[in-house]
Parts: C-alpha cells; sequence; structure tokens
C-alpha cells in the first residue's frame, strides 16, 4: 500500500525540478532551432558528411530526403476507405500456476468506411505449451518472457497481412450475384494497414544470428504480401522519445572538420561536446515548435545497423505528423516512402483515424482493447485450463503456495 502522507514531503523538491527543467529544455529548443536554420542553408553539404563519415559517429544520423524546412501538409482521407489494424497482448507464463504455458492473444479490426459493410473485431489467441516454444530460447540465453514478446511481434505481422491479403481478394473476386451486400467484381477500395509501434525493430541487434532468423524473416515475408497487395503500412508511434531527426544537427553543431567522435570528444570527462548542448531534447518537442496540425514534417531514411538485415525495399523511412493532439512519429517501408500516392494515401487515411480516436488512432485502440488480456480473462483462462487437466486425468491441480498466500490478506 502506498503512504502518500511519507511521499508529500518530497513533491516540493520534485515541483522544483520540473520547473528548472522547463527554463532548461527551451534553451535547448532555441540552439536546436538556430542549428536547423543554418543545416537548412547547407542540407546537401551535410549528407555527403553523414554518407562519408557514418561509420565514426557513435549515434544514428538518419538521411533527409526532402528539404530540411519542409512543412507539408496532408491531404483529406476519401469518404470510402478502409482501415485493417493488429495489437497484441499475452499471457506470460508462471511455475507459480497450474501449468508453465504461456498465451498470445492478437486483436484484429478492419473498419469500413461508405461502403456499408459491417467491422471486424475480433481476437485470435494461441497456446504454447510443447517444449520447443516454452525451451527453444533458452540455447541463447533470451529468457521466456522476453521471446514470448518476440513471438507476438511476428504473430501479428502475419494477422494483419492475412487479414490484407482476404480483404483484397473479397475486392477482386468476381461479383456474387447472390450476395445483398453486391461484393466482389469492384474497384479497389483505398486501404491502410496499420501497426502500433516502431517498424525498427532494434532489440534484433543484441540477439544471436540464429534467434534473429526465426523472428525477422517472418515478418518480413508479411510485408511483402502487403506490398503486393498494393496496401501502404505504417507504424505509428505516441509519444515518441526519439532524437533521431535531430541528430543531423549535431553534424551542424561540430567544430571539427572531420566528425570522427572517438577520436575528436573520447578524452572529454565532464565537459560536454559542442554537438551536445541540445542533448536530451526529444524529436517530439522540436517538431511541435515548427509544423502547424496537419501538417507533416520531411521525410527521413534511418540508417540504423538492425535496417541492414531488412533489405533495401523494407528498409525503414520516417517522418513526424502534428496531429492535433501531439507530434506522432510514422515509420513505412521503402516502399511506401517512395511511392507518393501510397504515401498520401497512408497519412490521409491515418489522421482520419486520429480524429475518429480523438487524438489517437481509433483502429490501433480497438485493436488493443480486443487484445488485452484483463485479470478476470486471466482467471477464466486457468481456471479452464484446469477443468481440462483434470477431464484428463491429471492430479493434484493447483497453483503453488506461494500464490495462494499471494491472492489473499489478513488485512
Amino acid at each position: 500500500m502506498l503512504d502518500l502522507t511519507k511521499i508529500a514531503r518530497q513533491m516540493q523538491g520534485l515541483s522544483e525540478h520540473l520547473a528548472a527543467e522547463s527554463v532548461a529544455s527551451r534553451q535547448r529548443l532555441e540552439i536546436a532551432q538556430k542549428l536547423m536554420v543554418e543545416a537548412t542553408a547547407r542540407q546537401e553539404e551535410l549528407v555527403e558528411i553523414q554518407e562519408r563519415w557514418r561509420d565514426r559517429f557513435i549515434f544514428s544520423v538518419p538521411t533527409p530526403v526532402e528539404p530540411l524546412n519542409s512543412c507539408i501538409d496532408i491531404p483529406i482521407p476519401p469518404k470510402v476507405h478502409t482501415v485493417i489494424a493488429t495489437d497484441g497482448s499475452q499471457i506470460s507464463p508462471s511455475h507459480h500456476e497450474i501449468a508453465y504455458c504461456y498465451l498470445i492473444n492478437i486483436g484484429r479490426v478492419v473498419f469500413h468506411y461508405g461502403q456499408g459493410r459491417y467491422p471486424l473485431l475480433d481476437s485470435l489467441p494461441e497456446v504454447f505449451y510443447r517444449p520447443e516454444d516454452l525451451y527453444v530460447s533458452r540455447q541463447w540465453g533470451i529468457r521466456v518472457e522476453e521471446w514470448m514478446g518476440y513471438r507476438r511481434t511476428v504473430s501479428e505481422a502475419i494477422a494483419l497481412a492475412e487479414l490484407v491479403t482476404s480483404w483484397v481478394q473479397c475486392q477482386t473476386s468476381p461479383p456474387n450475384p447472390l450476395s445483398v451486400n453486391g461484393e466482389g467484381g469492384q474497384e479497389k477500395v483505398p486501404t491502410l494497414a496499420m501497426v502500433d509501434g516502431s517498424l525498427i525493430y532494434w532489440f534484433l541487434e543484441g540477439l544471436p544470428g540464429d534467434a534473429c532468423d526465426r523472428i525477422l524473416p517472418p515478418i518480413l515475408e508479411a510485408w511483402e504480401q502487403i506490398r503486393l497487395a498494393e496496401v501502404p503500412l505504417i507504424g505509428y508511434i505516441s509519444a515518441s522519445r526519439s532524437t533521431e531527426s535531430l541528430n543531423l544537427l549535431r553534424l551542424q553543431a561540430c567544430p571539427h572538420s572531420t566528425p570522427n567522435c572517438v577520436v575528436n570528444c573520447g578524452d572529454l570527462e565532464e565537459k560536454k561536446p559542442p554537438c551536445q548542448l541540445f542533448d536530451t531534447l526529444r524529436d517530439p518537442s522540436f517538431w511541435l515548435s515548427i509544423l502547424q496540425p496537419g501538417q507533416r514534417t520531411p521525410l527521413w531514411k534511418s540508417t540504423m545497423r538492425i535496417l541492414n538485415l531488412y533489405g533495401e525495399t523494407q528498409t525503414i523511412y520516417f517522418c513526424y505528423v502534428h496531429v492535433g493532439s501531439e507530434i506522432a512519429r510514422v515509420e513505412f517501408p521503402a516502399w511506401v516512402a517512395e511511392n507518393s500516392t501510397l504515401l498520401d494515401r497512408a497519412l490521409s487515411l491515418m489522421l482520419g483515424q486520429i480524429q475518429k480516436g480523438y487524438g489517437y488512432p481509433i483502429s490501433l485502440s480497438e485493436a488493443h482493447n480486443h487484445a488485452v488480456v484483463k485479470g478476470d480473462d486471466r482467471a477464466r483462462f486457468f481456471a479452464f485450463l484446469e477443468q481440462q487437466m483434470i477431464k484428463a486425468g491429471l492430479k493434484n491441480v493447483g497453483i503453488s503456495y506461494k500464490e495462494t498466500r499471494k491472492r489473499g490478506s489478513i488485512a
């Protein structure tokens, strides 16, 4: 139980710290704004420096593919369109439960606008209990709970590709004269596929090659199916803490003719290098001072090392969008970013989802709501599992004594 009276004495110090941090944040923003003006004037030169010296940086610098001072208006979404989204949740394994297993639940959402079609709102659960599911990650030193999260990412991508493929096939199939809604044989409806979170799976960098091969290829294969369906794919990141686009300004702030971080600044101990004068400033905070609602930043091509495994077609681009309630980071594969039609469609439909969701894409929030496993759901899952175990003739079925005592209290 939390004792608020003991916390009250610490609140004054916290408030003073936040007030001081607010002043420092404004100063960092002013420095970054000045550097951006300077960087815009020499954008091509900075890109050449980035391409030549990127292996000497201790930070990742993306490549801007549009003018840095671009503030591009996003088109209004069409009245007739479809949005597809998936999200996942899980029940983690525990040795204190009646059985050591875990469950992944994928929420699926398909919203049809202006078409007179019923939406799809459901979830796909899958239970993992075989030894090859539970203990395969031990050979790489990966905890089961961590591996479960990776498997969930794969399941989300596969489920999304299946929904997209099914929807596209439904539109291209011959018309059914007996169909009440007249499905099939009609012009393709503008469609968007969405996932919650980044498309750059940086966690794969720390995995052994064999483990990475079980995670990334199925995801890229699912993306390829979406690409062949000509449906744009985006990853939506709310409250991003990234500094990736601002890293270009560190090149502008660098006073050295050769931006070799280790050689030039490796011996600095207490003094900050000039390129870190706006350190801790986040991309959304910076772009909030520049963008108007409904506008996006220039496109950036990410240069994170993990993207070397993606291939040129699936490498990730990103931009920031002022959605009204916040500055959101939006990521998409190269085949979306390099196709202006798909890019405009993706951003316009995404903005429409945010307006319908009052600040957050309604398709993603509904996919989450159908995926999330609540306390009651968890209890029913293990109760049902217990029934099945008893029916199968197993004895001494029950939770550990520790778990029994934790679920009760003498106070």
